[in-house]
C-alpha cells in the first residue's frame, strides 16, 4: 500500500493522537477543507510549523463537533488528534505561498512495539501528578484509567510543555521510549514549578499592598 494523501495544516502547535484541538476556522481553504472533512468523513493533517519550515511527521485530526457557524462561512470546530504521520511529499508547497491548500503524500506510523517499563510507568504518573498540581492547582483526573500506551501522549497534551519536546514525543515509535523520555523531561522541570510555586507562597503572603 503506497502513501495516501491529505490535505495539511501547518499551525503553532503539535498535536497529538487523542488530544482534543479547538480551532478557528477563517481563512477559504481551510474553510472549503473542514467542509470536504465533514461530508466526506475524512481527516486532515496538523504540522508544527516553524520558522524555517514545517515539520514532516504530524498527526492527523478528526473534526469531531462544528461548535459554531459564522455568516461570512468561519467555523469553530473541535477536532481529535488520530494517526501519527510521515510526509514523504510536499504535493503543491509553490501554491500554498498563494493561499492554496497544503497537500501530502504521507505514510501512517504505527509503534514498534507496545511493551512498557512498569517502573517508569509509575514514575511518569507521579511526576504528571506533581506537575499538574503545580501548575493548574488541580489534580489530574483518571490518571489510573488511561492505558499504558496512551500515557505518554496524555501527559505530553496536557502539561504546557515546549514544542519541539512534545514533537520528540510525537516521533518516537516506542511508548516505552516515549515514557522514558518525558521522565527525564519532568524530573528536570519539577524542581523549577516548586521553586516558582514557592516564590509565589512568599510573595503572597509577605503581607505588601
Amino acid at each position: 500500500m503506497g502513501p495516501e494523501r491529505i490535505p495539511l495544516f501547518p499551525l503553532n502547535v503539535v498535536l497529538l493522537p487523542g488530544a482534543i484541538l479547538p480551532l478557528h476556522i477563517f481563512e477559504p481553504r481551510y474553510r472549503q477543507m473542514v467542509r470536504h472533512c465533514l461530508d466526506q468523513k475524512c481527516e486532515f493533517g496538523v504540522l508544527l510549523a516553524l520558522p524555517k519550515g514545517i515539520v514532516r511527521v504530524g498527526c492527523t485530526a478528526q473534526v469531531t463537533e462544528v461548535v459554531k457557524r459564522y455568516n461570512d462561512g468561519r467555523m469553530d470546530i473541535l477536532t481529535a488528534g488520530r494517526s501519527p504521520f510521515r510526509i514523504t511529499q510536499l504535493v503543491n508547497a509553490d501554491a500554498y505561498a498563494n493561499d492554496a491548500l497544503l497537500e501530502g503524500d504521507v505514510d501512517f506510523l504505527d509503534d514498534r512495539e507496545h511493551r512498557t517499563d512498569a517502573c517508569a510507568q509509575k514514575e511518569l504518573m507521579r511526576l504528571y501528578e506533581v506537575c499538574h498540581t503545580l501548575i493548574f492547582e488541580d489534580y489530574p483526573r483518571n490518571v489510573e484509567s488511561e492505558a499504558a500506551e496512551f500515557l505518554s501522549f496524555v501527559v505530553a497534551s496536557t502539561l504546557p510543555i515546549d514544542l519541539l519536546w512534545k514533537q520528540q514525543i510525537l516521533e518516537l515509535r516506542s511508548e516505552a521510549d516515549r515514557q522514558q523520555r518525558l521522565v527525564g523531561y519532568l524530573r528536570e522541570w519539577a524542581p523549577h514549578l516548586q521553586k516558582q510555586e514557592t516564590a509565589r507562597a512568599r510573595a503572597g503572603g509577605s503581607g505588601i499592598n
